[in-house]
């Protein structure tokens, strides 16, 4: 029998591609979307904002109703964010993080229930190789990411009893839509950052318009599905974006940051 997998986030970008993969593979698909109605889908697409729980357990409830149980939850939706920290007003941090980190764990802790009751599942988070590093003009998603990793360590462990897999897959750089999506500190010509933010803006928006193709997720979570005893955590990227995280591990302090500013033209 097929398993059915809910993931949110799947209207673009990795999480439809992840979808349609896993749909051709035989799985059975179920994605969310906060306004469903606008794409043309190949699979269904429940309303779902992670930022409203009563929308997040209608479609979940939906989805049980129709089939029973969920085996895999993939929690994929995630918004970007860019600017100087300055800069940033309150409202839009505490808004990233209510997407990137608290709607995920009201995901889990809507769909852990039916887990227990069907004696078992996975979950399978979607970070970012941004979550274990604080990158310039990027530390609200970086802090947000790196917030859901610990979180999934910790469940990890708690739900292990319950026949419950969970991991991390982050990715690194991959051409979708992100950009054109991510909430951005306005350009201001008399900021103290204009200069340096303007050039990391464009950077950044150039590394995600040559980043890697979203199959590359699609097969690596597909693995981690079949996997008999998934890992904790996994990279999918470019070699030099995976390999940073080695670096932090093994460079002093003061020697990754400067690799950071070389990498990012920062004086």
């Amino acid at each position: 029998m097929a398993k059915i997998i809910f993931i949110t986030g799947a209207s673009s970008g990795i999480g439809k591609a992840v979808g349609l993969y896993l749909q051709e593979k035989g799985y059975t698909i179920y994605g969310t979307s906060r306004n469903p109605e606008k794409y043309n889908s190949k699979f269904p697409l429940f309303s779902l904002d992670v930022r409203d729980v009563e929308s997040i357990q209608k479609a979940i409830a939906q989805v049980i109703h129709k089939e029973g149980k969920i085996d895999v939850l993939i929690n994929n939706a995630g918004v970007g964010i860019t600017g100087a920290l300055e800069e940033l007003s309150t409202q839009e941090i505490k808004n990233n993080f209510e997407t990137n980190f608290f709607g995920p764990i009201e995901v889990m802790k809507t769909i852990l229930p039916y887990m227990r009751q069907s004696g078992g599942g996975q979950i399978i988070n979607i970070t970012s190789i941004a979550g274990y590093m604080g990158l310039p003009f990027r530390s609200v998603y970086s802090a947000s990411k790196g917030a859901l990793e610990l979180i999934t360590e910790a469940l990890r462990m708690e739900v292990a009893g319950f026949n419950i897999k969970i991991s991390n897959v982050a990715p690194g750089d991959f051409a979708t839509d992100i950009a054109s999506r991510r909430f951005h500190a306005p350009l201001n010509q008399n900021s103290s950052y204009f200069k340096i933010y303007k050039q990391q803006l464009e950077t950044i928006n150039s590394h995600v318009d040559s980043g890697s193709n979203p199959l590359e997720m699609a097969r690596a979570i597909e693995k981690i599905i079949t996997s008999k005893n998934p890992k904790i955590h996994y990279k999918i990227g470019a070699f030099m974006q995976k390999f940073s995280i080695v670096l932090k591990r093994v460079l002093p302090d003061l020697w990754y940051e400067k690799m950071l500013k070389n990498h990012y033209k920062i004086d």
